[in-house]
C-alpha cells in the first residue's frame, strides 16, 4: 500500500471510530480538515465516505 494510500485509510478509520452515526454534515466537515491531500481524491467521493460513517460503517477496511 502507497503512503498516502495508508494515510487515508488510517484517517478515515479515526475519523469513523469517533463520529459513527453522526450527521453527514458533521462527518463531512471532519473529513474535510481531517483527510491529508491526495491526487485523484474528490468531493462527490469524500461525501459518500460520510455517508457510510453517518449510518455507523467504517468504510476504512481497516
Amino acid at each position: 500500500m502507497h503512503d498516502t494510500e495508508e494515510a487515508l485509510f488510517r484517517a478515515v478509520h479515526g475519523i469513523a471510530g469517533r463520529l459513527a452515526g453522526q450527521p453527514v454534515p458533521v462527518v463531512m466537515d471532519a473529513l474535510l480538515r481531517g483527510l491529508p491531500k491526495a491526487p485523484g481524491l474528490e468531493v462527490t467521493e469524500i461525501r459518500r465516505i460520510a455517508e457510510e460513517i453517518s449510518v455507523g460503517r467504517d468504510p476504512s477496511g481497516l
